[in-house]
């Protein structure tokens, strides 16, 4: 689906220590999921696909912080998933270095994803 302006312009306006990271997630899921869009929803940046996949919280300093709405629906298991609740769960990276060690792992989680709502 490619970036998305609005993103874009967020991502540009959007001061905090962890914007590197943020950036490289969004570069890395749009780049490997073709089929992923992204949008601007609750004020941040959030991939889309037959749905709200998820979102950043923008707030987060200590690390990017990627909340999967419905992440306890996702098929499989991801280590890096973290919550217990009904429905959400969360990702962290605290660096780009953590991030290249998480990486496979966080497109498996959007590719079961997209293989959940292909059925």
């Amino acid at each position: 689906m490619g970036k998305n302006a609005k993103v874009d312009a967020w991502l540009e306006a959007y001061e905090n220590p962890m914007k590197p990271v943020v950036s490289a997630i969004r570069d890395i899921v749009l780049a490997e999921l073709p089929v992923v869009s992204e949008d601007i929803k609750w004020q941040a940046p959030t991939f889309i696909y037959k749905g709200n996949i998820a979102s950043f919280f923008p707030k987060a300093k200590a690390h990017a912080s990627l909340m999967f709405h419905k992440g306890a629906e996702i098929p499989g298991v991801f280590p890096s998933l973290e919550g217990d609740g009904k429905e959400a769960r969360t990702f962290k990276v605290a660096s780009l270095e953590e991030l290249a060690t998480k990486e496979a792992e966080l497109l498996a989680i959007f590719r079961a994803w997209v293989g959940m709502k292909d059925g």
